[in-house]
């Protein structure tokens, strides 16, 4: 083939971003970075060198510094956490958890150092502003599971024990990162399934509200389901129990 003939690289045409576009670039190289870093080992250099940009170019768009682009790759990252509870008000309840849980461990698996530094607040570049962030995180992840029990005034007790179990996902996916996550993923979401489960019954021995709450999620569950799955294991281990009645 003579040299005329020969092919020519072709060079991917510059587009320039718009600012909404420039600005996701950014928030996504900082929480590529945050999740991996504790937020006080990234600089401003490492998001721009992860963005390809100019330290000055990080500047304009966020002209409060460091600062200013954690808490605003924490709020990108609190919005990713809310949607981990967007789900179907259908179906068995537990079904329901078990997906929203496999999103939020998933989330927890991905952003793994970001992850226990953005919620155990050890951050030197933390806030009121960045505490306030997190908090709202769990107060919507309890709203969204308290929307899928038929409830619509949820009670003091039945409040709690749903803000508890919110708690517990929390320490557990923190201590299951310190642990190298172990066990497996799916064998912790199932635990907190249980947990969840065990702590609503607890709660129903004394709280009417709950009791049937519990019943009609229960009406719900398929013999295959995980309330059967728990059941079938509880039982033989409580059966003893029995003498105290």
């Amino acid at each position: 083939m003579s040299p005329a003939a020969t092919p020519r690289a072709t060079t991917p045409a510059y587009r320039r971003l718009s600012v909404e576009e420039r600005r996701s670039q950014l928030l996504d190289a900082a929480l590529s970075l945050f999740a991996h870093s504790a937020p006080e080992e990234v600089s401003l250099d490492d998001v721009a060198e992860a963005a390809g940009v100019s330290r000055p170019l990080v500047y304009r768009y966020f002209p409060g510094g460091k600062q200013q682009l954690y808490e605003a790759a924490l709020r990108t990252a609190a919005d990713a956490l809310e949607q981990c509870f967007d789900e179907p008000t259908h179906g068995p309840l537990t079904a329901r958890l078990a997906r929203a849980l496999t999103r939020y461990l998933a989330f927890v698996n991905e952003h793994d150092t970001g992850f226990s530094a953005l919620l155990q607040g050890g951050s030197v570049v933390s806030t009121s502003r960045t505490s306030a962030i997190v908090d709202e995180v769990r107060a919507v992840a309890a709203a969204r599971i308290l929307a899928h029990l038929p409830v619509t005034e949820p009670g003091p007790r039945l409040h709690l024990m749903v803000r508890t179990w919110i708690s517990a996902v929390e320490a557990a996916s923190l201590i299951w990162l310190d642990e190298g996550k172990q066990p497996p993923m799916e064998e912790l979401r199932d635990w907190l399934l249980d947990h969840f489960l065990a702590v609503t019954t607890a709660t129903a021995a004394s709280d009417p509200q709950t009791a049937e709450v519990l019943r009609a999620a229960l009406e719900l569950e398929e013999p295959d389901g995980v309330a059967a799955s728990l059941a079938g294991r509880v039982l033989p281990v409580v059966s003893d129990a029995a003498r105290l009645l």
